[in-house]
């Protein structure tokens, strides 16, 4: 009677799962590689067509020299022994011609697919969600684009085609061992059990090493990327010393990573060159006394002795195409997980673009929660009639930031609705909805480039003058007329070059350029003195004219300007009106407002 084991179907399964699972890898890479290949697809059979000629022509010269001793020599004919050379340099022009052409087809192709990988990559990052970044450090990001992307290098390039060369190359030497003379093909077997285990070995530690160092690599990229980026701030805190022990800690482990793969390869290939010996010396030995038997002739043991090498060769090839291969593996998984990620916020198929609006916003028992955590906003309820400048106040975790970034559609809530004019956030296209929506953050980030080209960001079509209006409206322009060449000056990465509150004045510019319907400004004067502050008041009053506004701040005097005060609450809204009206009620804003008061004082 047969007991059923739960344990052994367990194990039945769990392996089942696992053979999909890889068998659904191998199939998307194979398809990542296919595609990618797809434009080039004539110049990729070329190629293949010049590297089977290459293989065969290089196959050809033990065997003709077998028959240059054997028919030439040993018979000393002359007139054959000139034949067969004439042939023998006739293969080796076909050969230097169809490997050059091979080698310039394989490496034209290679550079252009992956060029088209990194386009389609950073075409495929830009089209991702806000939440992917915020998940995702930018480093690792950066390192998908980078050190993957070359990892695959020389797998397209040189690999593939060297996997095909080899694998012919050696199954075309076996046949021909054994059509020269079975016996000392035979007598070769005697390595290949142990060949065949240690290649076994070797694949199974090195799949898992090389593994490690892309993970180790990618760690290495984003721990750098973390560190330049805040390099500010490091050197504020004197955190020079601890950064410097938490790189030596990656970079160590990074370091052994790859120790494990230089030891697994130290081990195999001295192993495989040791096989390689014992097999030319069982052949030298056996075919030897068959030559002195006369039951072979000199120059069949030659041409047996030149393919005996033909033999190895490519098995250790395709053992260190195999590191390659495993390396670039590692690396293409991690770019198709990047491909495979899908925006979280996808216009619908039959989403319409969003007229010109007049900035009525409705949020309608709107729930949202980052991710698969609890609701950060239970059910907000909020009315804004066009033109109207709100400021959003609140305890640190109230909800502020998260309904702009709905307002944004950076991110689509969990239940409810979200409407400008009437018109719900989720039937139109996110390009038609930010076109006309202008976004001031806390901290004005500005690219590398020139002023002009920072503040016409939003419009690059925009005319000098239009550039300095803007400039001029919010007070910039006297700043920026002062710099070493105006507007033409140009700015490090991130603006560093500019004070924190120079780099606002250029964001709002920016802004106020663009033209925007609906404005959000994230805490944007956070960052700016109070000289400045006075300054752009007027300005902003230009900016938010017209417009309705979503305003984030602690500053007294924004708060105190605006139509309307939305007071927060754990993502609800607990308070609405204006500043007179909410401090006459003496509750919770009026807790606030005399909290900020006190800062200011």
């Amino acid at each position: 009677m047969r007991v059923h084991n739960p344990h052994t179907s367990l194990l039945a399964e769990r392996d089942t799962k696992v053979k999909d699972w890889s068998r659904e890898r191998t199939k998307r890479r194979l398809s990542t590689l296919a595609q990618l290949a797809r434009p080039y697809r004539w110049r990729v059979v070329l190629g293949v067509v010049t590297l089977l000629l290459a293989t065969a022509t290089a196959l050809a010269p033990p065997y003709l020299a077998k028959l240059a001793i054997d028919e030439g020599i040993t018979n000393r004919d002359l007139t054959r022994l000139w034949e067969i050379i004439a042939i023998f340099l006739g293969a080796g022009l076909i050969n230097w011609g169809s490997a050059y052409a091979q080698t310039y087809l394989t490496g034209w192709t290679g550079e252009r697919m992956l060029a088209d990988l990194r386009n389609r990559l950073f075409r495929h990052l830009q089209r991702l969600s806000l939440g992917f970044y915020e998940r995702n450090r930018a480093g690792v990001v950066i390192s998908r684009l980078t050190n993957d992307v070359e990892a695959l290098d020389q797998l397209v390039t040189e690999g593939l085609a060297s996997l095909v060369q080899n694998t012919l190359t050696l199954l075309g030497t076996a046949i021909l061992l054994v059509v020269l003379d079975w016996r000392l093909a035979l007598a070769t077997l005697v390595v290949l059990p142990p060949m065949g285990l240690a290649t076994a070995w070797f694949r199974k530690r090195s799949a898992r090493a090389y593994r490690g160092v892309r993970e180790k690599l990618g760690l290495v990229t984003a721990t750098l990327a973390e560190d330049i980026a805040g390099m500010r701030v490091v050197q504020a805190y004197t955190r020079e010393d601890a950064n410097n022990v938490r790189f030596a800690e990656v970079n160590r482990e990074y370091r052994g990573a790859n120790y494990e793969t230089v030891r697994l390869n130290g081990i195999y290939f001295p192993t495989v060159d040791l096989l390689s010996g014992v097999a030319t010396a069982t052949v030298l030995g056996f075919g030897g006394w068959l030559v002195f038997d006369r039951s072979l002739t000199f120059g069949t043991l030659f041409a047996f002795i030149g393919y005996l090498s033909n033999f190895f060769d490519p098995v250790q090839q395709l053992s260190q195409l195999y590191s390659t291969f495993l390396s670039a593996v590692a690396a293409l998984d991690k770019i198709t997980d990047i491909l495979d990620e899908t925006p979280e916020v996808e216009d619908r198929p039959d989403a319409t673009e969003l007229p010109r609006i007049e900035g009525r916003v409705s949020f309608q028992h709107v729930r949202f929660g980052y991710g698969s955590g609890e609701d950060v906003l239970p059910g907000l309820e909020l009315e804004v009639a066009a033109g109207t400048t709100v400021a959003l106040v609140g305890h640190t975790g109230a909800g502020k930031s998260t309904i702009v970034k709905l307002l944004a559609r950076f991110y689509d809530p969990r239940d409810g609705r979200i409407t400008i004019d009437g018109h719900d956030l989720r039937d139109v296209t996110q390009q038609s909805l930010r076109a006309q929506l202008g976004v001031v953050p806390q901290e004005g980030f500005l690219f590398a480039g020139s002023v002009h080209d920072n503040i016409a960001f939003g419009r690059p079509d925009a005319s000098a003058h239009d550039v300095e209006q803007a400039a001029r409206a919010v007070g910039a322009h006297d700043f920026i007329t002062a710099l070493e060449h105006g507007y033409a000056t140009q700015v490090a990465e991130r603006g560093t070059r500019l004070s924190l509150g120079q780099r606002q004045l250029v964001a709002f510019a920016r802004a106020l350029l663009s033209d925007p319907r609906l404005l959000v400004l994230d805490e944007a004067t956070s960052s700016v003195d109070i000289g400045t502050e006075r300054r752009i008041e007027l300005a902003l009053r230009t900016l938010l004219a017209g417009r309705t506004a979503f305003v984030i701040a602690h500053r007294l005097s924004t708060i105190r300007d605006a139509d309307l005060i939305v007071v927060l609450e754990h993502g609800r809204v607990v308070e609405a009106g204006t500043h007179d009206e909410l401090m006459a009620r003496k509750s919770l804003y009026t807790s606030l407002y005399g909290d900020w008061a006190a800062d200011v004082a």
